[in-house]
């Protein structure tokens, strides 16, 4: 009976879990409706968009955090290696290298394993994995023939130069192993497998309360209550772990649902002891404490399978009644989920794919190109803003892309052969194929369109966030979503079209897409920043919110007289997070890593 018991629960988990998914494709898709039917009232959306906000509001997707340090294990193995030993095989070792400045720094060396040409290496490399950063990496194999650090005097057997962010998309990682002169060394290869460190610490518990019947506190009205939950500390003391929202003017709140990291509540010890705390909210921060509750651990993870309660109890109330007193109210556990608390590198083991798309502003405020001040102006020598902006983000991103074949698009000139102002236009002038081959066929096609085209005007930039809005509403049409856009749209003034860009922006922060804009040139661009949400919520004209932050604006003027990196790293800072974000919002879980094929 309790099998049956436990089967039928994990299978309403998972139904609801589906029609919860499916609740949400269908809110976005009709989000879309508007841009395919534009005579439609875009406003009447709200109430859908106000049902997912609700739906999400106490899962913490507010502004993210930044942090993107990660720690991941580096493994390898090799295969088919030079035998360079007479009277046996070869004792390879691989020594890891990371770039640092104009430096190649040694990170560690494997053990020398002894008599073989397809080594697995068991001593790993441990490296601080950031997204938003070009980290260069050298793997270098030798055959070990004697007992000295020095690796002069030992015979070499292949090198391979990759990035970080390579390994990490396309983790296990194959190449074939090269000569000091760049030639291929036979059959030889080397695989890179990335893990991340820590991954027993995912667990993640999503909690609902609520309360009846609290204690009055308000003169003229009932009580303004939130809830404070705290863990005890082995000195005694107790550690706030969340406070939930305040909810006005009611003895019967419904706080928002939450999440807690299960490592911030004691791990899978279920004697940790745990206190609940009521108060009545004051704004001179003096609150009145309703009651509290003590449990534990076990006792709130008991909530999975039914309601737990507790009575809410105020100790002074109770000592000053003695037994007339009953409880200052009740303090309910509606229901508490473990899931799962997934990282990026998760969703990129698992062939997430990230698709990079750029824009680029054609209007006449850039000057003329064939004049030396212009922003577009190009020289033999030295590559213009444009130019530094594309290759600082695409060389990041290009790691994730499988195929490198990345769209350019331009806005604000008139182009051939109507000479009509375009807001939407590939740079190759082919709408059927606007791809280009890597960062550097970005960028070709960048110079060989300006002679082509006339600078113009105005700056509206909504026409392209809706047309990579389109085919990220595409991608969720699959059935596990694993596609992820950015766009990064390179603009040299204010835009002009900011209401529709509001709405746009609103609408796209429903799809898995990400907006990073760069002011180039001196404009004055604090007006962009309005765009971007770290400052507050971008709304639509309609009042409408985003549903999370997705916009990231940088004037490149502020890093112009830095390396090209710290460009990067400013403005991809926060597109794991969004990732993260985009896919617990659907409560859509990564694939399982993909499977390193026999050699």
């Amino acid at each position: 009976m309790g099998e049956s018991v436990t089967v039928m629960c994990i299978c309403i988990s998972k139904c609801y879990r589906i029609l919860n998914r499916l609740t949400c494709l269908a809110l976005l898709q009709t989000s879309w409706n508007m841009f395919l039917h534009p005579e439609e009232n875009w406003g009447s959306m709200a109430a859908g968009y106000s049902d997912l906000s609700q739906r999400y509001s106490g899962l913490n997707i507010g502004p993210p955090n930044t942090s993107c340090l990660t720690k991941v294990e580096i493994r390898v193995q090799c295969h088919h290696l030079q035998n360079r030993d007479l009277m046996s095989k070869s004792d390879p070792m691989v020594v890891l290298f990371m770039q640092e400045g104009e430096k190649w720094v040694e990170k560690g060396r494997t053990e020398n394993v002894k008599n073989s040409l397809d080594p697995e290496f068991s001593k790993t490399f441990g490296l601080d994995y950031f997204f938003e950063e070009v980290q260069n990496l050298r793997f270098e194999v030798f055959d070990i023939d004697n007992s000295t650090p020095e690796l002069s005097d030992d015979d070499f057997l292949g090198v391979i130069n990759c990035t970080l962010g390579q390994v990490v998309a396309s983790s296990p990682f194959t190449k074939a192993l090269l000569s000091r002169s760049g030639n291929r060394l036979g059959k030889c290869t080397i695989t890179v497998t990335a893990e991340e460190v820590d991954i027993s610490s995912k667990d993640v518990l999503v909690l609902s309360f609520r309360a009846k019947k609290l204690d009055k506190k308000d003169f003229l009205g009932k009580s303004d209550p939130f809830l404070e939950i705290k863990r005890q500390l082995p000195d005694g003391s107790w550690l706030l772990v969340h406070r939930t929202e305040v909810i006005k003017n009611t003895l019967n709140p419904v706080w928002k649902k939450f999440d807690i990291a299960a490592k911030s509540i004691g791990g899978s010890n279920p004697e940790i002891p745990m206190l609940l705390v009521c108060y009545d909210y004051d704004d001179d921060g003096s609150h009145d404490m309703i009651g509290e509750c003590r449990t534990t651990l076990g006792q709130i993870m008991q909530a999975q399978n039914q309601q737990v309660s507790w009575p809410c109890i105020n100790m002074k109330k109770k000592e000053k009644k003695g037994k007339l007193y009953t409880d200052s109210g009740t303090i309910i556990l509606s229901s508490c989920q473990v899931t799962k608390e997934y990282s990026f590198l998760d969703y990129i083991f698992g062939g997430t794919q990230i698709n990079f798309t750029v824009a680029i502003d054609f209007t006449a405020s850039n000057g003329d190109p064939r004049d030396s001040s212009s922003l577009h102006h190009i020289d033999p020598i030295h590559h213009n803003e444009y130019m530094k902006a594309i290759w600082a983000v695409g060389n990041v991103i290009q790691d994730y892309d499988s195929d490198k074949m990345f769209p350019a698009l331009g806005f604000g000139a008139k182009i051939p052969p109507n000479w009509q102002v375009s807001h939407e236009f590939p740079l190759n002038f082919n709408i059927n194929n606007p791809f280009c081959s890597g960062v550097h066929g970005l960028v070709e096609a960048y110079r060989n369109c300006l002679p082509q085209v006339k600078l113009c005007g105005p700056t509206n930039i909504a026409p392209i966030i809706n047309h990579v809005a389109r085919f990220s509403q595409q991608a969720m049409q699959q059935a596990i979503p694993n596609s992820y856009f950015i766009l990064l749209i390179l603009t040299d003034g204010v835009i002009t079209d900011m209401d529709e860009t509001r709405q746009a922006i609103v609408a796209a922060s429903y799809l898995p897409m990400s907006i990073i804009i760069i002011g180039v040139g001196k404009a004055d661009f604090s007006a962009m920043n309005f765009l971007d949400g770290d400052d507050g919520m971008l709304r639509a004209p309609d009042g409408q919110p985003v549903l999370r932050d997705i916009v990231q604006f940088v004037p490149f003027y502020k890093y112009e007289q830095g390396p090209s990196s710290l460009l990067a790293k400013e403005v991809l800072a926060e597109v794991p997070s969004q990732v993260v974000q985009f896919y617990k919002m659907l409560d859509i879980p990564p694939n399982p890593p993909r499977q390193k094929e026999r050699i």
